[in-house]
């Protein structure tokens, strides 16, 4: 007699014996003993997980001999149970529909379907790979899966129930079928060795059952090649030189390489696994599973019931979890799912792979966002006898140092800034409780130069109306000092008074938006009017509100609120107001163009004089063709 193999010798013949779906077969058991079975059942889920078991096991409780009506576990031993185990009865009809998928073979199906069974009591269709039917052939199949003869019972089993047409689904009871846990599988592969009499180590078959990725049709498989290639005893570097996967040392030396930056190793290491026969993608896959497995080590420990490995492999995974931050893990299995997605249709795969990993090595040495604009906020700290050591960042910090001869700027929060452009201003850390945000003077002995995010309007405190010193000794945040020159605190009902003037305010902002090359928002702030209101920079232009979104953008918005923000010592919001009312100069008059002679000027006049117009004509060298002056028609 052929040798059978392990998937079908050991295939579940009652319901009881099935792993890994108690929620299916609970159902179905109360459902025959209630005498409430569907007419159509559709049993979706992962390949290798029990779909047609289950429903060869439900066909056989339905048709069972053993009762004068189905029972909730077949006998086993009665003809009409033998032959469905032995897959020849006449009234059990399986049908591979990845084959037999067309409208003519679902016709035969549906005349057949007329007639009673030969012997049993239900004729049972079961149909594999259902998702494979054409939508014509289940079209034509629909009337009798909605209204079939008392005698009839369809089961679709599918690995995808999304093909399956929603008229198809609404009329049949669906289950869907888990992947089997990890547990599960390895409890099964042992009890299986055992009666194989078979020895097999605890991590040989931990491997299988990662190997099979929740499917035990796959893990024994495996199990089946491991067993012939093996000399007696099953080890997990048998099992592992089997599926291809790389030593599993071998991962946590790679991992250990790119803790210490060191390329070289790193490339030797895949220089290693190459030359061996080790597939690319294979090994990205490893590498992929193993991050994955640290993340969640480093998270919810080694001993979490997240982690489907062997006890070996945690302790391997928590020493690698040790060596990064949970931030970094993060980091490095985001590049690699990335490698190993490119893997599939690359033509180098060893370059790509390569490249995956030393961008890891890289990654080391990048900084978190939050710690740069941390350290740009308190890049600025006291410098003089008694003053506190200024705190070294973990890693090189990328921020350039600020000579101690530059003039010394205003500090606003990166974080206050980009609150009061979202509208939502917020005290920042820096700004004094007790005054409210209002002009104070604090002594001090040679401030230090600091630095404005985005600070391209330089600001000197000594040529505001008050200057902003910290004491050399500062013991506390709240401790000021005032100097002799005359100090004026708004009351909490007076608007706000502005440090800088607003010429000065205009003069920064503008240069700010020069230097950062936006030249035509520059011409049209240039002709507006400006002013401070309480925490916002009012600005009153006479463009409209489409050239003000269009010549605005983020960056620019940025640099404005970052400029404005330095010069006034405070976060503060930017507001444009378009199509304002401008107070008339040279060649405006109550926001009508004029010529030379006071005659009024029409709409082309208008788009000629223009700032932004005149721009775009010396930069692109453009010309005015057509010319809709809104105005009049208003």
């Amino acid at each position: 007699m052929s040798y059978t193999v392990l998937a079908r010798k050991y295939r579940p013949q009652k319901f009881s014996e099935v792993i890994g779906q108690e929620h299916v077969t609970r159902t179905l058991q109360n459902a025959l003993e209630q005498g409430r079975t569907a007419h159509g059942y559709i049993f979706s889920g992962h390949r290798g997980i029990g779909k047609t078991t289950v429903a060869r096991i439900l066909a056989a409780a339905l048709n069972c001999r053993s009762s004068d009506k189905p029972v909730a576990e077949p006998c086993g031993v009665c003809e009409s149970c033998t032959e469905i185990r032995a897959g020849n009865a006449v009234d059990v009809i399986e049908i591979d529909a990845a084959t037999n998928r067309g409208i003519d073979e679902i016709r035969e199906l549906r005349e057949a379907a007329r007639y009673r069974p030969a012997r049993d009591r239900f004729k049972i269709y079961i149909l594999d790979e259902a998702h494979q039917i054409t939508d014509a052939a289940f079209n034509a199949l629909l009337k009798t899966l909605e209204e079939p003869p008392d005698h009839i019972v369809f089961m679709l089993a599918t690995t995808q129930p999304e093909d399956i047409p929603q008229t198809i689904r609404s009329r049949c009871q669906h289950f869907s079928f888990r992947a089997v846990k990890f547990d599960d599988i390895v409890g099964q592969l042992r009890d299986l060795v055992g009666r194989e009499n078979i020895e097999a180590d605890d991590d040989a078959l931990a491997l299988l059952a990662e190997a099979g990725d929740g499917s035990m049709r796959d893990a024994l498989s495996i199990l089946d090649q491991a067993i012939a290639s093996s000399s007696g005893r099953l080890t997990a570097d048998s099992v592992r030189n089997l599926v291809g996967a790389a030593p599993a040392h071998i991962l946590e030396e790679v991992m250990g390489a790119i803790a210490r930056s060191a390329s070289d190793e790193v490339l030797r290491q895949v220089d290693h696994l190459i030359s061996e026969g080790h597939s690319p993608t294979h090994f990205a896959r490893q590498m992929v599973r193993f991050l994955r497995n640290a993340t969640v080590a480093k998270i919810a420990s080694k001993d979490s019931s997240l982690l489907q490995i062997s006890s070996e492999e945690r302790e391997r995974v928590e020493r690698v979890a040790a060596l990064f931050g949970e931030e970094d893990l993060t980091r490095h299995l985001q590049i690699m799912l990335r490698t190993h997605g490119e893997l599939g249709y690359k033509q180098e795969q060893r370059f790509h792979l390569e490249l995956g990993l030393l961008k890891m090595a890289h990654a080391q040495r990048l900084l978190p966002i939050e710690q740069l604009l941390s350290d740009v906020a308190v890049s600025s700290q006291v410098s003089g006898p008694g003053a506190a050591a200024p705190r070294t960042p973990s890693r090189p910090s990328i921020v350039p140092s600020v000579s101690s001869a530059a003039p010394a700027r205003n500090q606003v929060s990166p974080f206050a800034a980009d609150s009061a452009r979202k509208g939502t201003p917020r005290q920042d850390s820096s700004a004094d409780p007790i005054l409210g945000g209002g002009p104070r003077s604090l002594s001090s002995g040679n401030p230090p130069a600091r630095v404005v995010m985005g600070a391209t309007a330089p600001a000197n405190l000594s040529e505001s109306a008050a200057e902003l010193h910290i004491s050399s000794q500062p013991e506390s945040p709240l401790e000021l000092q005032a100097e002799p020159a005359p100090q004026i605190v708004p009351s909490q009902s007076a608007p706000f008074v502005s440090v800088a003037p607003t010429e000065k305010l205009q003069s920064a902002v503008l240069q700010a938006l020069s230097d950062g090359n936006q030249r035509i928002l520059v011409s049209m702030l240039e002709a507006g009017e400006w002013s401070v209101e309480g925490n916002e920079v009012v600005i009153k232009v006479a463009e409209s509100q489409t050239v003000v979104d269009m010549s605005l953008g983020p960056d620019a918005r940025r640099l404005a609120i970052a400029s404005a923000s330095g010069i006034l010592g405070r976060a503060v919001k930017l507001k444009i107001v378009p199509s304002a009312t401008v107070a008339p100069t040279e060649g405006k008059r109550n926001g009508t163009t004029s010529g030379a002679n006071g005659t009024k000027i029409g709409g082309r006049g208008r788009a000629e004089q223009d700032a932004v117009v005149r721009r775009l004509q010396e930069k692109f060298g453009a010309e005015i063709r057509t010319v809709i002056d809104y105005k009049e028609k208003r």
